[in-house]
């Protein structure tokens, strides 16, 4: 009899488990997920965000510089990249404050076109100090924060145009004039350096004057004004370090009736046009395009975390009657 209930209780107990089995319906097999309550796990990277590069350049009122600043505005663009630029007008001062105003607005990294090589160098350090490479281009800054400088020798240059003077004459012993760029500026003094590296071989190359014209056309025409009052005839060749500079002393040249050769640096458009229609012997082209694409990919690089190297440079390629239609379509 004992037996009997000890088994009625366990047949129970097998049916009462069998019912509550059949009445609940099985999930399909899955991995753990989050509740509709629960906070999404958050990525320890950053996400993908557009790349932000401010420039400011020592002037853009000079077809170089403009030319330097259409290329990172196209650059930019077709490569998703946000941009902004900005006019330094040939002051220190300004340009420092454009890079604080650039670092505020929370640019990824700056180029930078320095005015004065010296007096810039305090815009390259706010900005490391702020942890924004600063890449160089064009024109050289004295500091050993920037991130990558890209450009081209113009040592090289200032000696480029000496020599072709000095070939184009056909002699060693001549009179000339110089004109420069502002004072200070890296390009000034190298180009410079160049041009007397080539007078020391010749010495009896005479330097009647040498002032600035701070690359402006209309400065350089005053000045050629000046100059062709003092010596008049005496003057047989002017060297220019750039192309403004030397277009604006041929305006003054021909106004006063006189034929006397310009050199000058950078190939732009007027230059190529000039050298063509024979008012110009030459120029030492300068690729603005080039300089300033190959800053903005250094620029990127840097931001990304990638190796830069600390110099980029360009060469000089010297436009000639000979070779001045190749440069015609450059711009």
């Amino acid at each position: 009899m004992k037996m009997k209930k000890i088994l009625v209780i366990v047949l129970t107990a097998i049916m009462l488990l069998s019912l509550v089995a059949c009445g609940k319906t099985p999930a399909p097999s899955q991995s753990p997920s989050a509740s509709p309550t629960d906070k999404p796990t958050e990525s320890t990277q950053p996400a993908d965000k557009k790349i932000k590069i401010g420039a400011t350049f020592y002037s853009l009122q000079n077809e170089f510089t403009m030319r330097m600043d259409n290329a990172g505005k196209k650059y930019c663009k077709d490569n998703g990249i946000e941009y902004v630029s900005y006019d330094g007008n040939y002051d220190a001062a300004t340009q420092l404050a454009q890079v604080e105003t650039m670092i505020a607005d929370g640019v990824d990294a700056i180029i930078l076109n320095p005015h004065d090589a010296v007096a810039c160098a305090e815009a390259v350090k706010i900005a490391h100090d702020a942890g924004i490479p600063v890449v160089g281009v064009n024109t050289m800054v004295e500091s050993d924060l920037l991130t990558s400088y890209v450009g081209s020798q113009d040592v090289s240059a200032g000696e480029d145009i000496m020599q072709y003077m000095i070939d184009y004459l056909g002699k060693d012993e001549f009179n000339i004039v110089i004109i420069e760029g502002p004072m200070g500026q890296s390009a000034q003094l190298q180009r410079i350096e160049g041009i007397t590296n080539i007078m020391k071989k010749y010495p009896k190359i005479k330097e009647l004057a040498r002032n600035t014209a701070n690359w402006s056309r209309s400065e350089a025409m005053t000045l050629m004004e000046t100059w062709l009052t003092s010596f008049g005839d005496q003057i047989d060749a002017v060297i220019a370090e750039n192309d403004e500079m030397a277009l604006g002393a041929r305006q003054a040249i021909v106004a006063a009736g006189k034929n006397i050769p310009c050199i000058g640096i950078d190939g732009i458009k007027d230059a190529v046009a000039a050298i063509k229609s024979g008012d110009m012997i030459a120029s030492d082209f300068q690729n603005a395009e080039g300089q300033m694409t190959g800053a903005i990919e250094a620029a990127v690089k840097a931001v990304n975390g990638e190796t830069v190297e600390k110099f980029y440079w360009i060469p000089f390629e010297m436009i000639t009657p000979e070779n001045v239609s190749e440069y015609e379509n450059k711009y």
